[in-house]
């Protein structure tokens, strides 16, 4: 963001922050939160704590002691955002998206870094991998975004090695836990703290552990998302124990290909959504399954069903399939559209990397680590509440066209209208004299002018 877009915005990002101030014993360090926030979202090239500290007139060494060492309650903060979420953009509709998200980086020092498997790049790299869950409430025309927890997977390497954990700051309670197992840990640890999901969905890493199913049962929390070919299942329950194969359970392309469940039935053409390239079609057939409990000496059919749904797409010959716990008399139509909107989490990862320095963290601490990337998800918030509500705001202007009141929304109409949005009598920036300071004033010329960090 330019300076003229962070100084028409400076009333509401204040407000925000200020809702946080409990969570910080010392003025100091809540003014440090301020000035990391604000670098995140400016235009730095770089956004780790080196050119945010420099950009800001704060010693590198503070702010790197920040972030590791002083003494304010992330986890506190990390509760009351999520009960923000909740309280200004809960919907019924709400959908929680699954997702990893990998960091390359280079060294050793990094918590949970090592060569594996690096989305970001496509090939197996030198990274850190983050587990995330996000919340969208999947409005088709303005859809809110914010991730509302993420947390480090540590390798069994790294978990194995105490000493190593030690000398980056890992509690030993954060040992190697599967990405599922700290996916469905998150689902628990949001839901008590009040928020709320029609639908979870992800990709197959997850969907294909049956355990993870078990595990989202006992929440009481749908799901539907994609398994791979080779996932197994029963499509009806074997007459009797027997070890011979006719008996044994199926891969799920096998059970779509063969299964009189499948060949017997008719496929139905389903538009999942409309895009700018034309209505998204696919062909659909589904069954319902049981999947397999391993959780016993013997592996055994479950006791409930699922749905299986084979997905064709017939302009690309793509095949797809999910699995879902929705009850029987679920709209179809409904559940796929929550199978195919797993695109919000990606799009908030390419953002969020771009424009609030998502994976720009240069620390060797895990309190660090977890530190920065709160504070990212909170610039992102505030981003995406400011969006939301603007664009809410244009289509009020749009339905009084004509009238005297209607104005292009401008710097300055921004900055008064996001003093309006907070307490009574406007909202007083709380934002540092050092702030303010570093903020030039507009220039003259008629092009824009960036500059590093306008605080």
């Amino acid at each position: 963001m330019t300076a003229d877009q962070i100084r028409s915005l400076q009333p509401a990002l204040a407000a925000l922050l200020t809702t946080f101030r409990p969570c910080f014993k010392r003025v100091a360090s809540f003014g440090h939160w301020e000035r990391y926030i604000v670098g995140l979202i400016t235009d730095l090239k770089r956004k780790s704590i080196e050119p945010i500290a420099l950009a800001a007139g704060v010693a590198v060494r503070t702010l790197q002691e920040f972030l590791a060492d002083f003494v304010w309650d992330h986890q506190r903060v990390d509760t009351m955002l999520r009960q923000l979420v909740m309280d200004r953009h809960g919907s019924e509709r709400a959908i929680g998206v699954i997702d990893a998200s990998a960091h390359a980086k280079q060294g050793d020092k990094t918590p949970g870094v090592k060569r594996q498997w690096c989305g970001e790049r496509g090939k197996k790299e030198n990274c850190v991998v983050g587990q995330h869950l996000l919340y969208t409430d999947n409005d088709p025309h303005n859809p809110f975004t914010c991730v509302v927890a993420s947390d480090l997977y540590l390798p069994e390497d790294w978990a194995n090695d105490r000493k190593r954990c030690k000398e980056a700051g890992i509690p030993d309670e954060v040992v190697y836990r599967p990405k599922w197992q700290i996916a469905l840990d998150q689902v628990k640890e949001v839901i008590g703290d009040g928020v709320r999901f029609s639908w979870l969905t992800f990709d197959e890493e997850y969907g294909s552990v049956p355990a993870f199913w078990f595990g989202l049962d006992r929440l009481g929390q749908r799901g539907i998302g994609e398994v791979r070919a080779n996932f197994y299942c029963w499509p009806a329950r074997p007459h009797c124990r027997s070890t011979q194969a006719a008996h044994a359970s199926k891969r799920v392309d096998n059970v779509c290909r063969y299964s009189p469940v499948f060949t017997q039935k008719k496929w139905r053409t389903v538009t999942i959504k409309d895009t700018t390239r034309g209505p998204m079609v696919w062909e659909i057939k589904t069954a319902w399954v049981h999947l397999v409990d391993a959780s016993g000496p013997v592996s055994q059919p479950t006791d409930r069903k699922y749905w299986l749904i084979l997905a064709r797409n017939p302009a690309t010959g793509e095949t797809k399939y999910f699995v879902s716990n929705a009850a029987a008399n679920t709209p179809l139509a409904e559940m796929l559209q929550v199978a195919f909107a797993r695109w919000h989490v990606e799009k908030w990862f390419g953002r969020a990397k771009q424009e609030a320095g998502f994976g720009a963290f240069e620390v060797r601490t895990y309190t660090s680590l977890i530190r920065h990337w709160l504070s990212s998800r909170m610039a992102m918030y505030f981003l995406a509440a400011e969006t939301q509500r603007l664009r809410g705001e244009k289509s009020g202007d749009h339905a009084r066209a004509g009238g005297r009141r209607r104005q292009r929304l401008g710097h300055r109409a921004l900055g008064t209208r996001s003093a309006r949005a907070g307490a009574p009598g406007g909202v007083r920036s709380v934002l540092s004299g050092t702030q303010r300071r570093l903020i030039p004033k507009p220039a003259r010329k008629t092009q824009t002018e960036k500059v590093a960090l306008p605080y």
